[in-house]
């Protein structure tokens, strides 16, 4: 593990954490219990498991790690499952209320009373894999047509997996961003919806619901922990999963919330490079990461609001050392659970790896043997082949 890992450069670069005002006013407190409130009636909700990584702490000399594994969540394999479905519920809602003149309740969508209604409504998004899913499972759940865009590196095991589910997959030869611009634009002309989970000038809602959704992972976090992590490293993307977890956290701890440090891959750095820049900053993506689910280059900007406020840190790792990394608990190297994670979950696990074997990053990051870690395991084996080509000892995949 050592070898590896001190040979990996991770960059980094400080944000700039203010009065925190974002985290209570971009996601309000009502946002975030509502969608709590909402998603835990589902059938199959079950709080996903909070795995200790106590000897991987005793080996990289922190007090505790804490990886919430998101693999079992809905049998979806991933936290996306909370956003996309419960953001499709609300979409639905307000076009249903708007179509009959009164406020139409989840619940009566979640009961099937407006099934009809519903396959009149047609659903699209872009996605790199997991969120595609869950909007796709949302809307077989409730009853509306789907259409799901993907670029041309998402892998044909996760594009399968959103046929299953119902959804009509739209495979373009552009990259992740080209195909938010194409679901978008045949919305636009066929009066369709976009439920996506990065929002742009104008479009907010359905991200921000997403983001709510995805504070059910964070409540459950805090329930169980019985101290405030003192760290969380949190995975890009274009945002979303990190703001949502950082403003939960800042809501839930106050001044007591975990220092946030965000990791992206180094070549999909859109967040890194607005941290630099102080404004929200489009990467261009030369190269694809191994990590498929952070493969984003334009930062949604709603995430952005929150990050540049709670994120004290942005970090970009290399592809090298994401398969050790998920070998590494699979194999359950250091005497921990064992945990089957996809390539985008670790990136947070590897970046804590890397900056143990670096005293200088160690010490601008504030991590000491004193340090309480948490990470979100954001996704588990979403694909089969892909894992199983890992675990056969590919780092490139």
């Amino acid at each position: 593990m050592k070898d590896i890992f001190s040979t990996a450069t991770l960059h980094h670069t400080a944000g700039s954490p203010g009065p925190s005002k974002a985290a209570f006013r971009v996601l309000s407190e009502q946002d975030f219990a509502n969608a709590c409130n909402e998603i835990m009636a589902w059938d199959g909700y079950d709080a996903t498991p909070l795995v200790s990584l106590a000897g991987l702490a005793d080996a990289l000399g922190v007090a505790r790690i804490d990886y919430k594994h998101e693999g079992p969540r809905f049998g979806l394999g991933s936290f996306k499952a909370l956003g996309g479905s419960y953001a499709a519920l609300r979409v639905l809602q307000r076009e249903l209320s708007a179509q009959l003149g009164r406020d139409v309740s989840l619940e009566e969508i979640r009961n099937g009373e407006h099934r009809d209604a519903c396959g009149q409504i047609t659903l699209v998004s872009a996605t790199d894999g997991n969120h595609g899913r869950s909007l796709a499972w949302g809307c077989q759940r409730f009853g509306a047509p789907c259409r799901i865009y993907i670029h041309a590196e998402v892998s044909e095991g996760r594009a399968e997996a959103m046929r299953d589910l119902g959804a009509e997959v739209i495979r373009i030869d552009g990259d992740y961003d080209a195909s938010v611009l194409l679901a978008k634009t045949e919305a636009d002309e066929n009066g369709w919806f976009v439920v996506s989970d990065t929002s742009w000038e104008g479009y907010t809602e359905p991200p921000r619901d997403v983001m709510a959704g995805y504070g059910v992972m964070t409540r459950e976090v805090c329930e169980t922990l019985a101290d405030a992590p003192t760290h969380v490293f949190l995975q890009g993307g274009v945002g979303g999963l990190a703001a949502s977890v950082a403003a939960g956290l800042r809501q839930f701890y106050k001044d007591a919330s975990p220092r946030v440090v965000i990791v992206e891959p180094d070549l999909a750095a859109c967040l890194f490079d607005s941290a630099k820049a102080g404004k929200a900053t489009t990467f261009a993506i030369e190269e694809e990461t191994i990590m498929a689910g952070l493969s984003c280059g334009e930062p949604s900007e709603m995430a952005w609001e929150i990050l540049s406020e709670e994120a004290a840190d942005f970090l970009t790792i290399p592809d090298s050392i994401v398969a050790p990394t998920v070998r590494l608990l699979a194999n359950a190297e250091t005497g921990d659970e064992v945990v089957e994670a996809g390539e985008s979950a670790v990136a947070g696990l590897a970046a804590v790896i890397a900056a143990r074997q670096s005293s200088a990053l160690s010490n601008t990051l504030g991590l000491d043997a004193t340090s309480r870690v948490l990470l979100i395991g954001s996704e588990g084996v979403t694909d089969p082949a892909i894992f199983d080509a890992i675990m056969a000892g590919a780092d490139h995949v």
